[in-house]
């Protein structure tokens, strides 16, 4: 984010911070599910332990090192391409600054 103003690279992160949020926040909900059955009874402790350990190993640990970067670009270009970032909520400088890797995202939601 070398020649990137300040002001873009101020909301770059503000964008991925929402972003990040917002993704974490989807991958929790299947644990939060988890904890309700748990606290029902209808979970084992061993069994909820061992979703925990694999949402931490997994989409926690994915999530962690998509984000923790200094290069926000793609991880933001990504977000808005998947949904996890509202496009109208995203200032222009942002949308402008990512508009090659959001449509690169975008064609590749379209092959799959």
């Amino acid at each position: 984010m070398a020649d990137i103003p300040k002001r873009v690279k101020r909301l770059l992160r503000e964008c991925a911070a929402a972003a990040h949020e917002e993704e974490l926040r989807r991958a929790l909900l299947p644990i939060a599910e988890a904890f309700k059955r748990w606290e029902q009874g209808e979970l084992g402790s061993g069994d909820l332990s061992e979703l925990i350990h694999r949402f931490h190993q997994g989409p926690a640990r994915d999530l962690y090192l998509r984000y923790n970067t200094t290069h926000l670009e793609a991880p933001v270009a990504y977000a808005i391409a998947t949904g996890f970032l509202n496009r109208e909520a995203v200032p222009a400088e942002v949308l402008n600054h990512v508009a090659g890797m959001i449509q690169f995202y975008e064609s590749e939601q379209t092959k799959s």
